[in-house]
């Protein structure tokens, strides 16, 4: 659970959040986990803050059941396949869960 004051100060994002989850037709339990996702880890750099949103997208699809590929998410994040690729792993150990190891 995260704070009100979070919510706030992320709120352009979550509404970009919101609008890849909107493309990507995700159900309200994926962009749940995705937000919770990435409330938890909000990076300082604004640059690297895309990425990190699209790799929680990603994860939450994937903890929902409602699972994307890294290419979809990509795509309609507007970052790289690559971006996601390297983060989303870590961001599901964060959170405390253990990441497939396919």
């Amino acid at each position: 659970m995260h704070s009100a004051r979070d919510r706030v100060e992320y709120a352009a994002w979550l509404e970009t959040l919101e609008g890849v989850a909107d493309r990507l037709e995700l159900s309200g339990e994926a962009r749940s986990c995705a937000t919770d996702l990435f409330l938890a880890d909000v990076p300082e750099e604004d640059r690297s803050k895309r990425a990190v949103l699209a790799a929680s997208i990603y994860a939450g699809s994937l903890i929902a059941g409602d699972g994307r590929t890294q290419g979809e998410v990509a795509e309609a994040a507007d970052v790289s396949r690559l971006s996601i690729q390297s983060r989303w792993k870590t961001l599901l150990e964060d959170a405390g869960l253990e990441a497939p190891r396919w």
